[in-house]
């Protein structure tokens, strides 16, 4: 499969690189510019350029800031080992490819990562890209770095339907190796970091797709693990690429609102809280920046704004060294400037879902710009930037028990680890991480004063599933500070929310409708798939068992080695398996019930004339009402019990139910095999939908007394539509919810005794 970031490498023979391994003493290459094309403009660096090229020798200098010598030997045998097997390797810019994992490992020293990491990241395109196997990786080094290495590889022995298919289980795979250890994901944000910084020799196409798929999946879990520094790069390296005019367009913009002014501004403001800081004898750093592109491109696209009407694109951080001194700072610069009246948000009581902590603060601040303030201290800083990765930076500070990155992270993880086991595929799976990897900033409590945060949208059944699953899975009411809301009622800032669960409720499949977080849709469909293949393998083992018995057999009384057989040709892994196919109608019991019978021949190749009456059997499939998802009633002529009914097998729903005179019926008159004898049962359960027309002549208050009279005898109305005629007369459409024909006769006298109904009818629309 062909590797779908900058990393792919050339093929082609290269002699090693003089002094050594590549990289050991190599020339200085340039990092280019992204270069102008046919189909981008000329965009600005994004780093500078000129640097000259990282050595082995630099990277194990800095390495002996933090680690020992033995553990730096280590690293230098890892180089040595991946210098070997990838000699002759060039990636697409034509150097030496061991500079890529060179280059990935140096931004993870950077982050202070421990000396298995970084081997593992020197080795990470071992796997994948040489003949090297795990195998050998965990005999010359330790199961532990291979286990990190697998973990990087993507998916290349099997074969996909397509490029997205292949890079949802390559991407699935990973997150999944992430959930055993999360120096995985670390290693591949490194990987995709130094890719991005070098994507300018890679294809227009390969460019675009690469962005896309940094912006969708790789940037957004920098932000989920709270790496900060990786996020910010990842967002603007990905946007130069994929929408280069837009980035271009905003950097001018910027530029052009007075740049020599704003500079000033910035100063201006900076004084001025360093001056009211000094007034209190308050310590602390203020630094003034920018936003930087994307984040201003994200905002106005996500609220619709040009960039006129964008005020807060200036930012000041102030750092501190207790909490108690940041709340005093919050003081200080409210008296400073005016306040913007609801955009204050208290990260600090209540953190982020990735352990950010700070205080935020819109002010107007000189000449009327409107400024942001963000107020933490060092330690809040340091997890800003880091996130996860702290744990590994500062093992030795003190954390924030509230806000503790790793915590955090291993709580998602098991929401993956969730995710994983009830999606259907890996494509159902990625879906479901984009989805929660995008989370909000609503924040509710339960009713003890836990705090939960939740994406902006979310229910009552978000927030139950949140608690967990099985409280999402058996919801049938809440309350919102105190006073009964429905299921579907979207959650704001600071209320508190009590669930109601009873022992027998399960998910209702409207909720979907509403849900928006990742882990409720996940829970949902998974439930529903579940009851659907035990209601599907019941109905299966009674179709198969209705068409076995005029054969004389039985399932019970099967042949086992003829039922060993078929399973084994058709590829199903037991009998379970084959009801479910049969319930689902993907296969028809008629025709596996005569092969299992052992006189498939002689029933399918007999003419139809002389097998007469034999396909009529007097064992009909008794329809209760209460089959669940398998047994659907058609909506053309929504049959009710007490009609004569007949069904058809419908590949993936079932059976569908309707009235033997509906004419959607016509064309399968000739084809016995894909239609079923159905009746009701003695005892039908439910209410079931049918639609009746009442003509009305036009008064006021007419609507009112048919439904009350609708209502009167038992029934619910689920929907209503009114169609004028003339003026005089009106058409008064319902569908109304009924047990059976001798219910809706009665309805319909009732609603033919109301004097302005001129004429009643039921309404079939095949």
């Amino acid at each position: 499969m062909p590797r779908t970031d900058e990393a792919t490498a050339d093929r082609r023979p290269a002699a090693r690189p003089e002094s050594g391994a590549a990289g050991s003493d190599a020339p200085a290459q340039k990092v280019q510019a992204l270069k102008p094309s046919d189909w981008t403009p000329p965009v600005e660096p994004l780093s500078p350029a000129g640097d000259t090229r990282y050595l082995i020798s630099d990277f194990c200098a800095y390495l002996e800031s933090y680690l020992p010598p033995e553990q730096i030997s280590e690293c230098y045998h890892a180089y040595l080992f991946g210098a070997e097997a990838h000699e002759g390797q060039k990636r697409k810019s034509g150097e030496p490819y061991i500079y890529h994992p060179l280059a990935v490992a140096r931004i993870l020293a950077e982050m202070r990562m421990d000396y298995q990491c970084l081997i593992a990241a020197l080795l990470h395109d071992v796997i994948e890209d040489t003949p090297v196997d795990k195998a050998q990786l965990a005999e010359t080094f330790s199961e532990e770095v291979a286990e990190l290495v697998d973990g990087v590889s993507k998916l290349t022995k099997l074969d996909f339907k397509s490029r997205a298919e292949a890079q949802a289980a390559s991407l699935q795979k990973m997150l999944l190796a992430m959930t055993r250890d999360i120096r995985v994901i670390l290693i591949k944000l490194a990987d995709r970091l130094h890719n991005m910084r070098t994507l300018d020799s890679m294809s227009p196409e390969a460019c675009r797709r690469i962005s896309r798929e940094t912006l969708d999946i790789f940037a957004p879990i920098a932000n989920r693990l709270g790496i900060n520094w990786i996020r910010i790069e990842l967002e603007d390296l990905g946007f130069a690429h994929y929408w280069p005019w837009r980035r271009r367009v905003i950097q001018r913009a910027l530029q052009g609102r007075g740049g020599g002014a704003r500079v000033e501004m910035i100063g201006l403001v900076e004084t001025a809280l360093r001056h009211a800081l000094q007034q209190e004898d308050i310590e602390g750093r203020v630094e003034g920046r920018q936003k930087h592109l994307y984040g201003i491109y994200r905002k106005m696209r996500d609220k619709s704004r040009g960039f006129s009407e964008l005020a807060d694109v200036f930012a000041f951080r102030v750092t501190v060294d207790r909490v108690d001194t940041c709340y005093r700072v919050l003081g200080l610069v409210h008296n400073l400037y005016k306040p913007v009246p609801g955009r204050f948000k208290d990260y600090i009581a209540i953190p982020k879902a990735n352990g950010y902590q700070s205080l935020h603060t819109a002010l107007i601040g000189p000449q009327g710009i409107q400024i942001e303030i963000q107020i933490r201290t060092e330690d809040m800083q340091r997890l800003a930037e880091s996130g996860i990765a702290a744990h590994w930076m500062y093992k030795n500070g003190v954390q924030s028990s509230t806000a503790n990155p790793a915590a955090l992270a291993a709580d998602w993880l098991q929401n993956l680890l969730e995710m994983q086991r009830d999606a259907g595929n890996s494509v159902e799976f990625l879906e479901h991480v984009k989805v929660d990897l995008f989370p909000g900033e609503v924040y509710v409590f339960t009713p003890k004063g836990r705090i939960h945060s939740l994406k902006r949208g979310a229910t009552v059944v978000d927030f139950a599933y949140a608690i967990h699953s099985d409280v999402g899975n058996t919801c049938v009411a809440a309350r919102i500070d105190r006073r009964m809301a429905p299921l579907s009622t979207p959650l704001r800032n600071g209320q508190t929310v009590e669930i109601i669960t009873a022992p027998g409720a399960r998910p209702n499949p409207g909720w979907l409708n509403f849900v928006v977080t990742a882990k409720a849709r996940v829970n949902i469909r998974g439930h529903l798939k579940n009851i659907k293949q035990r209601e599907a393998q019941a109905l299966g083992r009674r179709l198969l068992n209705a068409e076995l018995t005029p054969l004389g057999a039985e399932v019970e009384t099967l042949e086992p080695l003829r039922l060993a057989a078929y399973l084994e040709e058709t590829g199903l892994g037991s009998l379970e398996d084959l009801f479910g196919e049969i319930g689902l109608g993907n296969r028809l019991a008629p025709l596996i019930a005569r092969r299992l019978a052992g006189i498939e021949g002689e029933e399918s190749d007999a003419p139809a004339a002389e097998r007469g009456d034999r396909d009529v059997h007097p064992h009909r499939l008794a329809i209760r009402g209460t089959e669940g998802m398998v047994v659907n009633f058609a909506g053309c002529c929504r049959p009710i019990p007490g009609d004569a009914i007949t069904a058809v097998f419908s590949p993936g729903r079932g059976i569908v139910v309707h009235r033997a005179e509906c004419r959607n019926l016509g064309g399968l008159e000739g084809k016995r095999d894909k239609r079923l004898d159905v009746e009701w049962s003695r005892e039908p359960e439910g209410e079931f939908a049918t639609e009746i027309r009442v003509e009305v002549s036009n008064r006021r208050g007419v609507l009112a007394v048919i439904a009350g009279a609708i209502a009167e005898l038992g029934s619910n109305i689920e929907n209503v539509q009114t169609i004028e005629k003339d003026g005089v007369m009106t058409d008064l459409e319902f569908r109304i919810l009924v047990k059976s024909r001798h219910h809706l006769a009665r309805i319909m006298r009732r609603v033919r005794l109301i004097p302005p109904v001129d004429r009643i009818m039921r309404i079939t629309r095949s």
